[in-house]
């Protein structure tokens, strides 16, 4: 019985849904018979499917308009320096984001009525001004010309930040229907506020904040109103109303004018005040890239160009606090006047070494037949010292060349004015010269003089000791003319300068700076391979046995490396590795500089060393905010609470915990630098020595010489330099740290050091100062250590139980302690006080 229902059911079902099916159409063949009911039926279904195609062609897949509610525009990275002030900007856009109260509402009003005056009135589409667009476009179809937008404020916000500038009627209407949407989700101040904010004005200037500068080099609070009518124009197309071009100009003053007028017939201003702005002139600057210098930084900013952009991106795509769209703020340590002062005096340095050697060649090619000018400022190559300029040589007869500029100014350049050899052929520089060469000239009454640019080059690096930060840097004679940046890129071999970290290694292991290290010729067997490698110093001969301090002044390698093999290489190259120097193996040939390494950490090493060993990572960034003010790196970075306070309120003082990195004994550090101070006073850094300071550092030479260096400074900032080809080769002969490398570095730190105190370097607790005898190393009694440049006696710093011990016999000590005895009685007889001096000189000495 069950299985007969079951069977049943189903045929049951479907007749019952036939019979309904067909009852309905039954009813409805009676109204389908009448006209009215049959065409009312196909419009709805025309209707219906009208919307679902519109749906599928326009409204689908269009973008969220309440993603604007979270829009960032692409602000700019900014970089402030030591004091504070804004120095440089990177920047694809110019722009400067302002909130709709910034806006002085006359200058609001004047783009009201230039691009959208019924804005306030309608909800994202002004259908008469549309309507106006579709016969334009219509009466337009075929000529290839454009047709008048008819686009709301509101529209153009859609079309620059949600859809793009395709040049379609579609793109039309899925403008119109996003406009709609963004009226619904925004205020009518937003949508301004983003408008005004974003739109492009011409001058690579995004934005009416950016444009004001750009065109006017005023803020907006301090337009006029025929400066605010001139900016209103511009959505439009910049390009149609340039104030350089003649017809551009013509075009700018009849449209401004026009705008004025607007907005007197819309009441936002009288009568007269459009009569005294029409009657004004354009008033324009002249263009302009930046309101910084550019030629500010040159190496140190594209640093940190390069750091940033390894933290956070380049592109908004990378990041939200991508360099170029992040809006950041940076706090640097760059300090504008240290930074002339090291490019000034690398540069001339580099200008004094090469001269006399000839003309290098030119700095860049160009195909002049594509247009001089466009190649030449295509090619970014320019340079910026003195008043020389970058060339494209445009013709050449026997007696002169025509020569262009980028701003497409044209002179001459006499044969006479490039006379200097060329080094490739050894004639005259005039001869080599060919249309397209790039080269670098200086005006010469009339017309202009050939000059050259140093094929020698080098890097410096001005480093505070107690921070880390780097307050200069230098990367070449100039970064338009090169990027590459010498102090931080360029791994170079250090020479001499690594020889006070060998010798810091053989201080920690059982030496002292009085250490008796033999000056004689030592070879090594390195294996069948290799064979004997024998060392040499650099002036040859030797000299016998001599204090480690001798040696370190005198930059003796074979003693270096005598010290090193008698520490073990393994020990030298991991203090060498731990003042992040370099990673070497522990081969003999480290010792003396064969590694490689940069200035920026030879720098920071040797700043370590002037800290007692206490390091801190070099830096070119204090510290980054976001666009809102948030410090978003370091990441671990605290606010000093109460740090500004006007006055104290009684609690306790704000106080830092200790930072950096202890990398080397504080006692051997102190060491080093005491013994390196002998350098300058009577070593090889003797240049040095009429600056009257306290000073330490090494001077460096490789073999070749290919380099040649010095590093070193005060108690209080360092600095280091290295002179060299990029292809390493020979200086010649003469060329040795003392001579080139050392008088750069004084001529950059002089002026800095002048401003500071004369501060000496101050040995950490436990080090004892003892008189020793320079030239055996001996400790000396009852002689007080000169100020002569080259005294038989000095102090020199020891570790507790290493100064040298008593030599003299028993009886020759007592009889000094009858004397001392006999004086001090015969001081208290006299009525004066036994003193500390008294209780010293009877002991021998002072520790």
């Amino acid at each position: 019985m069950e299985e007969a229902r079951s069977e049943t059911a189903p045929s049951s079902f479907a007749y019952r849904l036939r019979r309904d099916a067909g009852g309905f159409l039954d009813r409805l063949r009676p109204l389908w018979g009448r006209r009215l009911f049959r065409w009312a039926a196909i419009l709805l279904g025309g209707f219906l499917l009208a919307c679902a195609l519109f749906w599928l062609i326009f409204a689908r897949g269009l973008p969220d308009a309440a993603t604007l509610l979270e829009y960032e525009p692409p602000l700019p990275t900014m970089v402030r320096d030591i004091n504070g002030q804004p120095v440089h900007s990177y920047a694809r856009e110019r722009r400067v984001q302002l909130q709709y109260s910034d806006y002085p509402p006359l200058l609001i009003r004047a783009y009201l009525a230039a691009e959208d005056k019924t804005f306030f009135d309608h909800h994202g589409v002004d259908f008469p001004g549309f309507a106006g667009a579709v016969v334009d476009y219509a009466s337009k179809l075929g000529s290839g010309q454009r047709a008048r937008g008819g686009s709301t404020i509101t529209q153009q916000v859609a079309k620059n930040l949600l859809i793009g500038d395709e040049y379609s009627p579609t793109r039309k209407v899925k403008e119109m229907i996003l406009a709609w949407r963004i009226e619904d989700v925004l205020s009518k101040k937003q949508i301004l506020e983003l408008y005004l904010n974003q739109i492009f004005l011409g001058r690579n200037a995004y934005g009416v904040q950016a444009a004001a500068r750009a065109y006017f080099d005023k803020d907006v609070a301090d337009l006029q109103l025929h400066e605010m009518a001139y900016l209103a124009i511009l959505p439009k197309g910049p390009a149609n109303y340039r104030p350089e071009s003649e017809t551009g100009h013509a075009r700018a003053l009849e449209r401004r004018n026009w705008a004025l007028g607007e907005m007197e017939k819309n009441g936002w201003i009288t009568d007269a005040q459009r009569d005294a702005a029409q009657a004004q002139p354009l008033g324009t600057v002249a263009a302009h890239g930046s309101s910084f210098d550019a030629r500010a930084g040159g190496y140190y900013m594209e640093e940190v160009r390069r750091r940033l952009i390894q933290l956070f991106g380049e592109k908004a795509e990378d990041s939200p606090n991508s360099v170029y769209a992040g809006g950041l703020w940076v706090r640097s340590p760059y300090d504008p006047v240290a930074q002339e002062r090291t490019q000034d005096a690398l540069r001339n340095g580099l200008l004094r070494f090469d001269a006399g050697r000839g003309w290098s060649g030119p700095v860049g090619h160009i195909n002049p037949d594509n247009g001089w000018q466009r190649e030449l400022a295509a090619s970014y190559i320019s340079v910026d010292y003195a008043s020389w300029r970058v060339a494209a040589v445009i013709g050449r007869s026997a007696s002169d060349a025509r020569i262009g500029f980028s701003d497409g100014t044209t002179g001459t350049l006499p044969a006479g004015m490039a006379q200097m050899s060329y080094r490739r052929t050894g004639g005259p520089a005039f001869d080599a010269l060919k249309p397209g060469d790039l080269i670098v000239v200086a005006r010469n009454g009339a017309s202009w003089a050939l000059r050259n640019i140093p094929e020698v080059s080098g890097g410096m690096v001005v480093e505070e000791v107690h921070s880390g930060r780097i307050r200069a840097m230098q990367g070449g004679f100039d970064s338009r003319l090169s990027s590459y940046n010498r102090a931080t890129q360029a791994l170079r071999q250090p020479g001499s300068t690594i020889k006070p970290f060998v010798y810091a290694a053989a201080l920690d292991n059982g030496m002292t700076p009085a250490s008796i290290i033999v000056d004689g010729p030592l070879c090594v067997y390195q294996g069948a391979g290799l064979g004997q490698k024998c060392f040499r110093n650099f002036s040859g001969g030797s000299a016998g046995p001599q204090t480690m301090r001798w040696g370190v002044e005198q930059s003796r390698n074979l003693m270096t490396v005598r010290a090193a093999s008698q520490t073990g290489m393994d020990r030298v190259v991991r203090t060498i590795k731990a003042m992040g120097i370099g990673d070497y193996q522990p081969y003999l040939s480290f010792a003396l500089g064969a590694g490689e390494t940069t200035v920026e950490r030879m720098v920071n090493a040797y700043a370590a060393l002037a800290n007692q060993g206490r390091q801190f990572p070099s830096k070119v960034m204090d510290y980054v905010q976001d666009r809102r003010g948030k410090v978003i790196w370091p990441e671990r970075w605290r606010p000093c609470e109460g740090c500004n306070m006007a006055n104290w309120d009684g609690k306790p003082m704000p106080r830092f915990g200790m930072e950096g990195k202890q990398v080397m004994n504080p006692m051997t550090a102190y060491q080093v630098v005491h013994i390196t101070e002998g350098v300058i006073q009577r070593g090889t850094a003797t240049v040095l020595a009429d600056l009257n300071r306290p000073l330490f550092g090494k001077t460096g030479t490789t073999n070749g010489p290919t380099n040649v260096w010095f590093v070193g400074g005060s108690p209080d900032l360092v600095a280091g330099v290295y002179i060299g080809y990029d292809q390493p080769r020979s200086l010649g002969g003469w060329a040795q740290g003392g001579r080139v490398a050392a008088p750069i570095w004084k001529a950059a730190m002089a002026p800095m050091l002048e401003t500071m105190p004369k501060t000496p370097f101050i040995a950490p607790a436990g080090v004892r100062m003892v008189a020793i005898d320079r030239r055996s190393g001996k400790r000396v009694y009852g002689v007080w250590p000169g100020t002569d440049p080259k005294p038989a006696v000095i102090w020199e710093a020891f570790k507790p139980e290493s100064e040298p011990r008593r030599s003299i016999r028993k009886e020759e000590a007592e009889e000094q302690a009858k004397v001392a005895a006999a004086r001090a009685a015969s001081a208290i007889s006299r009525g004066r006080q036994r003193t500390d001096a008294d209780f010293l000189e009877g002991q021998g000495g002072i520790y």
